[in-house]
């Protein structure tokens, strides 16, 4: 199709099929599309790209794959549970099954600790996060009202709050001085900007756990969240996503164990959760929102003929968060296996000089590649990642596409692969960054080691900067990457 027949087609259809609030025009999404390219296979594909930009918990599928394999009546699939084959399939209200609202509540409650208990009757269905963060934008923003949302994010919250409902997002810039962790000077300022360019902040979300942080936020920070949208009069949105993947102290603290204690305005509080991080099934599209907010529950429920979960998804999904012995032994388990590969991973970057903010939930790292940028901006970063998908051959995911204010930050997966996978992906880690040190060393014995220790800069030759540049992300080989490694190089 012609340039001008693929304008006049984009003619033909609306403003928001043709605008770009999916947001996949990010690095964030291009080092998917990079591993889609050339993905990697222990056998059949040993050199290809290591997906560590998705972040699925797979550590603990052989717990729920026993359960099924135990209770054949909670599928309508099998001979043992095809007679509730027609109850299924017919059609279902809004509301959804009693038993799966009832085992949804139930469930979040064990994830945090037994400490709060959820009301089912406020349980309102969609088809995943990704469902769940735009149907309450719709309920409770008209387009062009704003959110605040603290640096850094998650990148698609512009694709699930922006492209549809025409929600936007202002920045609450967080910093690595205090790693982070969001401040009430910081939200006031973002407050007050919008206010001056005249944007209506309807809200603010935050992640908790954090989405790419890995840490947890503390109750006086929650505390101070609350009494900040209470005094302005705005809602709280706490994607809670990654509720049960806490593997180390502190534990988790979450919204509504933080409210029971202050006083507050409950309709402003509402919680997006899913089972897709804490039970590793994003396939099976569980969204949920849960609202203090007796109309936004209506509200929602209506709109979420939209993307309900699947009733064969509601039946068995009922029968094992039910089953409170399963629950308790894959909750204990998973947190286990989580602490157990974060520290395999965090300790195999430390063994060659990469440190990670320290963390204590999720299913990934922040990576700190700061001292081997060549330039300290966003560019360098983005030579960087280039280099680190195109030759070291891992997708990971730069900072700037989580809108961190500092360049040189990574966010890199680690659950969503086997142990020989992780091992391959921290091999070659290890390979570039020590070719690296090699080549240091080499630049040592023709300078004076007093000069080199005041001036050495781990960086990217220019000449490599240019290659990277002119490149799209078009996947080259580990065995074809440079004699000095492509990771570290150092300049005088």
């Amino acid at each position: 199709m012609g340039s001008s027949s693929a304008t006049a087609n984009r003619l033909l259809l609306s403003k928001i099929a043709t605008s770009e609030g999916h947001g996949e025009n990010s690095p964030y999404f291009d080092g998917w599309k990079a591993y889609d390219r050339n993905p990697f296979h222990s056998t059949k594909n040993p050199e290809g790209v290591i997906q560590m930009g998705l972040a699925e918990n797979q550590l603990s599928f052989d717990l729920i794959e026993a359960w099924i394999k135990k209770n054949p009546k909670a599928s309508i699939c099998t001979p043992e549970g095809v007679e509730e084959f027609r109850n299924v399939a017919i059609f279902q209200d809004y509301h959804g099954f009693p038993e799966f609202r009832k085992a949804v509540a139930m469930f979040m409650s064990k994830a945090r600790g037994g400490r709060v208990t959820f009301d089912p009757n406020r349980v309102v269905m969609s088809g995943g996060a990704t469902g769940a963060n735009e149907l309450v934008m719709f309920c409770l923003a008209d387009p062009g009202d704003a959110f605040l949302v603290p640096s850094p994010y998650y990148p698609a919250f512009y694709r699930d709050l922006g492209w549809r409902a025409g929600v936007q997002i202002v920045p609450v810039d967080c910093d690595s001085s205090n790693n982070f962790k969001i401040t009430k000077e910081a939200l006031a300022a973002a407050y007050e900007k919008a206010q001056k360019n005249n944007i209506n902040v309807k809200g603010l979300i935050i992640t908790n756990p954090s989405n790419p942080l890995g840490t947890t936020l503390d109750r006086d920070t929650l505390e101070s969240l609350v009494e900040f949208i209470n005094q302005k009069n705005i809602h709280l949105v706490c994607d809670e996503i990654y509720a049960a993947t806490v593997f180390s102290s502190p534990t988790f603290t979450c919204i509504s164990e933080v409210i029971q204690n202050m006083n507050c305005n409950p309709n402003l509080i509402h919680i997006v959760y899913s089972l897709s991080k804490d039970m590793g099934l994003p396939g099976l599209r569980v969204g949920i929102v849960y609202s203090y907010n007796d109309d936004v529950v209506n509200i929602g429920r209506k709109m979420s003929s939209f993307g309900l979960v699947s009733s064969q998804t509601q039946h068995m999904l009922a029968s094992m968060l039910l089953d409170e012995e399963f629950v308790a032994r894959f909750l204990e388990t998973s947190s286990k296996r989580l602490a157990k590969r974060h520290g395999v991973f965090t300790k195999g970057l430390e063994e060659v000089g990469i440190n990670c903010l320290k963390s204590n939930a999720g299913l990934f790292c922040w990576m700190d590649l700061r001292r081997l940028l060549k330039d300290q901006t966003f560019d360098g970063e983005m030579v960087l990642w280039r280099v680190i998908v195109n030759e070291v051959g891992l997708n990971v995911s730069p900072g700037s596409s989580f809108k961190c204010v500092e360049p040189g930050w990574f966010r890199v997966c680690f659950a969503n692969m086997d142990d020989e996978t992780v091992d391959v992906a921290l091999k070659r880690i290890r390979t570039s960054v020590r070719q690296g040190k090699k080549a240091q060393d080499q630049v040592v014995q023709v300078k004076s080691p007093k000069r080199w220790k005041s001036n050495l800069r781990l960086s990217f030759s220019s000449s490599s900067t240019r290659r990277f540049d002119q490149e799209s992300v078009n996947v080259l080989s580990p065995h074809m990457m440079s004699p000095h490694s492509p990771l570290v190089r150092a300049k005088t």
